[in-house]
């Protein structure tokens, strides 16, 4: 990854940061979804200089206040056009101009997607499984403690291509919980359409 822009996000007293990444991502993703190179694949990928593992205090939102995009060719980005999707938030946030990623990298970082199954699906598998009524099982794993909370920061996001095989009854709504991890040396792969990557590393830099 060799260019980089930044969107920087402008909270106020009636959208918080909170708010606005999930705002500001989920129109990231689709952009990312209308520029696809392959099946869930994109060329774009993101990364949260910001990024805060663990719990904050109250009024810090753990994914900061910046959303970096990244390629390996300006021309992706300049195709990208995130000022266009980004059109009616954009009181909301400043989008930097694309730059050239530091030649002086010591550490890159990998920003994946983890899985967080959640206490009302195991309820249900529970219940069905055990032939018992569904709010007993529930009411049994909150009381253990059995809660599918994570120290993640998250997204709550709407899945594009989820959302175009969901019938009637369905839902492409989630949480994205976003796990971050550093390295010394780059590693290459291949990004989805959320910018993230079980593989790849992306460059670390403030």
């Amino acid at each position: 990854m060799k260019y980089y822009l930044d969107i920087t996000l402008l909270p106020d007293a009636e959208a918080n940061l909170g708010f606005l990444w999930q705002k500001i991502f989920q129109q990231v993703h689709i952009a990312l979804v209308d520029n696809k190179v392959g099946d869930n694949e994109s060329a774009i990928a993101l990364s949260i200089p910001g990024y805060k593992s663990g719990k904050s205090k109250e009024k810090d939102f753990p994914l900061g206040n910046i959303l970096r995009l990244l390629a390996d060719n300006e021309d992706a980005l300049v195709k990208l056009n995130i000022h266009q999707w980004l059109k009616r938030l954009s009181d909301y946030c400043h989008i930097k101009p694309i730059k050239a990623v530091p030649a002086d990298i010591k550490q890159y970082a990998q920003f994946k997607r983890k899985p967080v199954k959640s206490i009302e699906k195991k309820a249900k598998r529970r219940a069905e499984h055990l032939n018992k009524p569904y709010a007993e099982v529930l009411a049994y794993l909150l009381k253990e403690g059995k809660s599918s909370k994570s120290p993640l920061p998250y997204i709550n996001v709407e899945s594009q291509d989820t959302k175009k095989r969901v019938e009637q009854g369905g839902s492409c709504h989630f949480s994205l919980f976003i796990e971050h991890m550093l390295f010394d040396v780059p590693a290459s792969g291949k990004f989805d359409c959320y910018g993230l990557s079980k593989i790849a590393t992306v460059p670390w830099f403030d």
